[in-house]
């Protein structure tokens, strides 16, 4: 499985605004640590290896 960068979220701006509506009571330390819990839960639904290292690089980049 490669990483799908290509538009694959439904309602992405329902998306966005859930995202950050999530945060909007959240100081910036709650901010980032919710933000890191949701990394590690889409990672581990992800689950593959590869996908996740290609995603990190990607996200290191600024190519994502």
């Amino acid at each position: 499985m490669m990483l799908n960068r290509s538009p694959n979220i439904a309602d992405p701006d329902g998306f966005y605004a859930e995202l950050i509506g999530s945060q909007r009571d959240l100081n910036e330390e709650q901010a980032l640590r919710m933000n890191a819990r949701l990394i590690l839960l889409l990672a581990n639904h992800i689950g593959d290896r590869d996908v996740l290292a290609e995603a990190i690089s990607c996200a290191r980049s600024g190519r994502g």
